[in-house]
């Protein structure tokens, strides 16, 4: 690790301006830059790369970008910037994709409720862009705890770099498999590849549960670290090494 990286260097550096920029400015770029769910007025396909520059907490950009750093420096010195460069934007963007394939599955389950109960499309996304209604055919056709995850998956836009650095993790974990890892909770250094199996198969438990704490998009997470793994595996295989 140790001395930043040219491609790390520069994803830092933009995340930064893209974090403190707008709190200077007094801006909020949220609807146009997030990624929103498709349905929603502000979605916009250009999301899918944009939303990975965008982060919600001074918390949650630390984590990435020291995230990135640690895990990231390694391969690029590796694979050259690049090449490092492609993997994490495909990692990133693959996150975006199944996060948004997953919600779609959710929501449509939930949303055919609604047209059962003989609304029609134009109602349906009215009552979800208000988060609230008293309509009684909806009263009588959804449950409550329903209702509030179909206005979450609809409202809620997704932010950060998490997706790509999932994939940048399970990379790592390919090919540093056995170098010790530690969490702040769990200070115990473990090897990479007990340790990322593990995280990962935490975000598909929070994922598919209802024990999730705060608005995680864990399928973000595992989506990215799906495409990095098949990406990493592939060129681990091949021994492609050009920059």
């Amino acid at each position: 690790m140790g001395k930043l990286t040219d491609a790390i260097k520069h994803l830092i550096i933009i995340n930064v301006i893209v974090f403190i920029a707008p709190q200077l400015l007094q801006l909020d770029f949220t609807n146009m830059l997030a990624l929103h769910f498709p349905k929603n007025e502000h979605f916009g396909f250009w999301q899918y790369l944009t939303h990975m520059f965008m982060h919600g907490s001074f918390a949650h950009i630390a984590f990435n970008m020291y995230g990135l750093w640690a895990f990231g420096t390694p391969l690029e010195q590796m694979w050259g910037r690049n090449k490092f460069l492609f993997f994490y934007f495909s990692a990133g963007l693959g996150a975006g994709i199944i996060y948004t394939l997953v919600n779609y599955y959710q929501f449509n389950g939930i949303y055919e409720l609604f047209i059962n109960a003989g609304l029609t499309d134009s109602e349906v996304l009215s009552i979800l862009k208000s988060g609230s209604t008293n309509d009684v055919r909806v009263v009588n056709a959804i449950t409550q705890d329903q209702f509030n995850k179909i206005t979450s998956l609809f409202n809620t836009p997704a932010v950060g770099a998490s997706g790509a650095i999932y994939g940048v993790l399970v990379a790592f974990g390919l090919f540093f498999k056995d170098a010790k890892l530690a969490l702040i909770f769990f200070p115990v250094p473990i090897a990479a590849k007990y340790f990322i199996p593990v995280m990962i198969l935490g975000d598909l438990f929070f994922g598919m549960t209802k024990y999730s704490v705060g608005n995680v998009a864990h399928f973000a997470h595992i989506g990215g670290a799906l495409i990095g793994f098949l990406i990493a595996l592939y060129w681990k295989k091949n021994q492609f090494k050009t920059n």
